[in-house]
């Protein structure tokens, strides 16, 4: 006798007002098991038309003006849009006279094409073509709704009534056309809220307006397929997209294009894995405006596009100049971690997130001659000064920043290189500053702790010096103010330093020694400090200032310094007294 079969528990949600059970399974997806788009690759940028001037505008709480129309028009051209969805001249009397400004001012180039939408309805086709009179080419771009939702609860009708609403459209759009013939007209119908219509029904309207049109007798044509709600995962947007492609008898006559909306968030994923599964253009707005959360960001889809070294057709050098316009005409803040184009994106604050830019960034220029033309580096997919963005940008310091975010600011911005070690003794400065200020620190502010704490320290100030070499001894003789008292300093070593710190460590009555020594070339104009001081090493001089970084030993702990002048001699001394004048027990014997 087999086990009982035990009751599943009852599922409930934890709070009835959150009931997920309200909802179902996308129920619209198509039959396919044999897709071929997951094994696609996107290797050219598709046709792009920009929707901002018509859709992004009417999901704006106070819609643009001519001139805001106008002026973003203007930046559209110039990133290289051929394709411009301009309005919907029949909705509004501003729709209509600035369709009518862009044609009869000339502001339209040759190459590019205005879009207009409008509804199957006969006088609001009517109005459209009066609004276009003129144009040398324009797209017009016809709709009505095919999902189920609408069919049966918004306006009450068969398929056989809502696919002939398409044909009468259809219709009316070619007979308006032949009124109008210096005009070179592309036809553009869109089954509305595609993603929620059965896709062998959005099959059925298509081929029927298509048998209107005669896109396989020369008149241009444009299918538009819109995800005018996001409704399911991208994957089964491709199914939906593939399914159609395949099953249109028309397919290799028309143009396939998609509308994307942004309501489960991957409205630049489904419109990515739309063009892999058969599509060729793709509408939407820069930054990703739109109803709701929005339309597919064209700016975030053609820059994934140059990340991958596919060229994008479109412009985004001038990235800054764009999101100020876009951003002042729609009166919407950008979010500073937008992809791209966030004023936080290419910055970290992590310390392995700097330590690696860093790393990486130091490795490219020490290795030009094995290192390819390619972008390679850890935490930034592309480089920032390609879209106008400098380095100041990437790394930015607060209280979880470490040894390399701080190293990185005063390398890329200052002229200093600090060594490992030295780099580990100042984040611990700089970490306990920005805890105390509980917030990010400027960059100048860096600087000033920085030269507070190794390169203006009034302790210790080195006056004057000779070295000489004495039977195979090097003997330092010169003068310091100690604590504002001159002293001579007298010392032999093996080299200037040595014998520098032999003579400190008779004056102090320490243990002195060197554990680590670095220096480098630092460009003049990096520094912001004087550098008059007297400096006698006139055989050393360099044609840069010289950093001298120098960690000493005093009684068995361990202290960093920072030393800068026109000598490497010189900066290597005043290193050694920064570091000197770190331990609590520097004072005169």
């Amino acid at each position: 006798m087999g086990s009982p079969i035990t009751a599943q528990p009852k599922i409930t949600p934890k709070n009835a007002a959150f009931d997920f059970r309200k909802y179902r399974p996308f129920a619209f997806a198509p039959k396919l098991t044999d897709r071929t788009w997951p094994d696609k690759v996107i290797t050219k940028a598709p046709i792009w038309a920009s929707v901002d001037l018509r859709d992004g505008n009417q999901a704006l709480i106070d819609p643009m003006t001519i001139e805001q129309k106008m002026r973003f028009f203007k930046v559209l051209v110039e990133v290289g849009f051929k394709e411009i969805e301009i309005g919907f001249p029949s909705a509004a009397q501003v729709e209509f006279d600035f369709t009518r400004k862009l044609i009869e001012e000339g502001h339209v180039p040759e190459d590019v094409t205005l879009q207009v939408l409008v509804q199957a309805r006969e006088h609001l086709i009517k109005r459209t073509f009066e609004a276009l009179k003129g144009a040398r080419r324009a797209i017009i771009h016809v709709y009505n709704s095919t999902s189920r939702v609408q069919r049966d609860k918004v306006y009450g009708k068969t398929k056989e009534e809502i696919k002939q609403i398409a044909i009468d459209g259809a219709t009316l759009v070619q007979q308006y056309a032949a009124m109008y013939p210096e005009t070179e007209w592309v036809f553009q119908y869109s089954p509305e809220s595609f993603s929620q219509t059965e896709t062998d029904f959005a099959v059925e309207v298509c081929e029927a307006v298509c048998e209107v049109w005669q896109p396989q007798s020369g008149q241009a044509v444009i299918l538009n397929l819109p995800a005018t709600v996001e409704a399911s995962t991208p994957n089964v947007f491709a199914d939906q997209v593939e399914y159609f492609c395949r099953h249109l008898s028309c397919r290799k006559d028309i143009i396939i294009s998609l509308h994307t909306h942004n309501d489960r968030g991957c409205g630049v994923a489904a419109a990515e894995l739309g063009i892999m599964a058969g599509a060729d253009r793709i509408e939407g707005t820069l930054l990703g405006n739109g109803e709701r959360t929005g339309n597919m960001d064209i700016m975030v889809t053609a820059m994934n596009l140059f990340s991958q070294g596919v060229d994008p057709e479109l412009d985004f050098s001038n990235m800054s100049e764009i999101v100020q316009v876009v951003s002042e005409c729609n009166n919407l803040p950008l979010h500073p971690r937008h992809p791209y184009v966030g004023e936080l994106v290419f910055t970290a604050f992590s310390g392995s997130h700097q330590d690696a830019i860093k790393k990486s960034l130091d490795y490219n220029e020490k290795n030009t001659d094995i290192t390819d033309n390619h972008w390679d580096v850890a935490y930034l997919p592309i480089d920032p000064a390609h879209i106008g963005r400098s380095y100041q940008d990437v790394v930015r310091i607060n209280s979880q920043s470490g040894k390399g975010g701080v190293a990185y600011i005063l390398q890329r911005n200052y002229g200093f290189n600090l060594p490992r070690w030295m780099q580990i003794d100042f984040s611990r400065v700089v970490q306990s500053q920005a805890e105390a200020a509980a917030r990010e620190l400027q960059n100048d502010e860096i600087l000033h702790t920085f030269e507070q704490t190794y390169l203006q320290q009034s302790d210790y100030e080195l006056l004057d010096y000779s070295v000489n070499n004495k039977a195979g001894a090097v003997q330092f003789s010169g003068q310091v103010k100690a604590h504002g008292e001159v002293i001579n300093i007298e010392g032999t070593g093996n080299g200037p330093l040595s014998s520098f710190i032999d003579g400190l460590a008779k004056y102090t009555g320490s243990d002195l020694h060197i554990i680590n020594y670095a220096e480098h070339a630092i460009n003049p104009h990096h520094l912001n400090y004087d550098e008059s001081e007297i400096d006698t090493d006139r055989e050393n001089k360099t044609d840069a200032n010289a950093a001298a970084y120098i960690q000493l030993n005093v009684d068995g702990n361990v202290f960093s310094g920072i030393g800068t002048c026109t000598s490497t001699v010189s900066a290597m001394l005043k290193g050694a007294l920064s570091a000197l004048a770190q331990a609590p027990t520097s004072t005169s014997a």
